[in-house]
């Protein structure tokens, strides 16, 4: 097994272990959820090199049954080979598309929206989810959740860019030549997958893709 299979598996027994401490009636079997819950994130810290303290000061806020993390990104084009990227201040500066986790009390559309005005200065209206990407199936580093990615198509309707914003360092259109070369922040996006999603802007009939 590799180290993404390991993580694969200790965050299925941290799930495990939230939902047992969700609905267990027994003290005993509390004790045993417990110490399945502690051996997951020593397996967690281990592969992600994150202090266990982070993890458990993280994991200490999750309650009920555990369900994935959801990650949104707004995919703006540029005629059929250009597409809107931006520099993660909190990720060296390293070029992601404009989005983040999903807000309580938001559609998805109305996330991609929110993070493509916040992060680009661009006004934007959601046209169609392009992707949900299990973040497992791709090249993304490892972490401690379990994430799903939605990739929403965007198109502009107002605004205009801004190089700095609270979030980032620099926003501009990016050729698909471009893309190899580019310092990408990986936790975010993969080269394959901006590959895929200029597909779509060559190809707008192709079907929404799913994990």
């Amino acid at each position: 097994m590799t180290a993404t299979d390991w993580l694969t598996v200790a965050q299925r027994l941290q799930a495990l272990a939230q939902a047992g401490l969700t609905y267990s009636l027994s003290t005993y079997d509390t004790e045993r959820y417990e110490e399945i819950q502690a051996l997951s994130l020593q397996m967690m810290a281990s592969l992600t090199n994150e202090p266990i303290a982070k993890l458990n000061t993280l994991f200490a806020n999750e309650a009920g049954y555990p369900t994935p993390k959801v990650d949104v990104r707004a995919v703006v084009f540029r005629g059929t080979d250009e597409i809107l990227m931006m520099q993660e201040k909190i990720d060296d500066n390293r070029w992601s598309l404009p989005g983040g986790w999903a807000d309580v009390g938001y559609t998805p559309f109305e996330v991609a929206v929110k993070e493509a005005w916040e992060e680009t200065g661009l006004e934007t209206q959601a046209v169609r989810l392009l992707a949900l990407f299990d973040k497992k199936q791709h090249p993304h580093p490892p972490q401690p959740w379990y994430v799903y990615k939605a990739f929403v198509l965007c198109d502009i309707v107002g605004g205009s860019l801004q190089a700095d914003t609270p979030e980032t360092t620099g926003v501009r259109w990016v050729h698909r030549t471009e893309l190899p070369h580019l310092d990408l922040s990986t936790d975010r996006v993969t080269l394959s997958q901006l590959e895929q999603m200029l597909d779509f802007a060559q190809n707008p009939d192709l079907p929404a893709f799913c994990d």
